[in-house]
């Protein structure tokens, strides 16, 4: 079984692969200052469910693959992977690390490793030229070429960042749920607050989306737009852009790093 973490700004998720097949996931909310054995407790305890894995640290884990937006947490897995995991290959991404997919920007070390393992497997699941839609914390755009490269993409504020914001600057807003309004014209302060998010960043990524396509392709209808991140779903109905949704983009990307680096290890 290979073990992938996705280490976001926000949560961070783990997936199980049985080969090709991801059999068991989890979010965890990403807190910077969880230590080493801390995480080697709280994987225990999350792992200790599954009915493919023994009792202990480790047991049925044959693999490992990490990313990570965090520094401190990467650190703090990185000691996870010596201290409990000594015997199992871990590939941790970061330069150096083998992809697969050329990054073509002006400072490559720059781009977040979950952009990159996102084009990954973006590049094997469908091809270029392709957009990846991230909503994470930040809504990424990510844009892969015709020849599989890394070109380059757009950041902005993710949806719970803008809802928060609204709370804390606004003297008559406040914190809400993330959902669906009835309408788009709301009733109260609450829907007009969800409309705004819901269609807003709907607009938003249709508008980004069609701009990066014109630049990416002679044939815009050529580009293929993967959406993926927890927050997805609020805005796939209401885009009229994205053309796949892959909850599991990132683990997948993590899959196909691990097995393109472990030969080398």
């Amino acid at each position: 079984m290979l073990l992938t973490i996705d280490v976001g700004n926000t949560h961070t998720v783990l997936g199980l692969f049985d080969g090709e097949d991801i059999v068991e996931h989890w979010r965890i909310s990403t807190d910077p200052r969880r230590t080493a054995d801390e995480l080697a407790v709280l994987l225990q305890g999350l792992m200790g469910m599954h009915p493919l894995l023994g009792d202990e640290l480790g047991d049925g884990i044959d693999g490992i693959a990490i990313c990570a937006t965090v520094p401190s947490v990467l650190h703090e897995l990185r000691e996870v992977t010596r201290r409990y995991y000594g015997d199992v290959p871990a590939v941790l991404v970061e330069p150096g690390v083998k992809t697969g997919v050329p990054i073509l920007t002006d400072h490559p070390k720059e781009v977040g490793a979950d952009r990159i393992i996102n084009a990954v497997a973006a590049v094997e699941l469908y091809g270029g030229p392709a957009i990846v839609v991230d909503f994470g914390t930040a809504t990424t755009f990510d844009a892969v070429s015709a020849r599989g490269e890394y070109i380059g993409g757009v950041i902005a504020p993710g949806i719970e960042i803008s809802v928060e914001a609204l709370g804390v600057k606004g003297a008559q807003l406040r914190k809400i749920e993330v959902a669906r309004p009835r309408s788009v014209i709301g009733k109260n302060t609450v829907e007009a607050m969800q409309s705004g998010i819901v269609y807003g960043f709907a607009g938003q990524v249709d508008g980004v989306v069609n701009r990066m396509a014109r630049e990416l392709a002679s044939d815009p209808e050529d580009v293929t737009v993967i959406a993926t991140g927890g927050l997805a779903p609020m805005v796939l109905g209401e885009s009229s852009v994205i053309d796949e949704h892959e909850p599991w983009l990132t683990l997948m990307g993590l899959r196909l790093v691990y097995e393109r680096n472990v030969s080398r290890m």
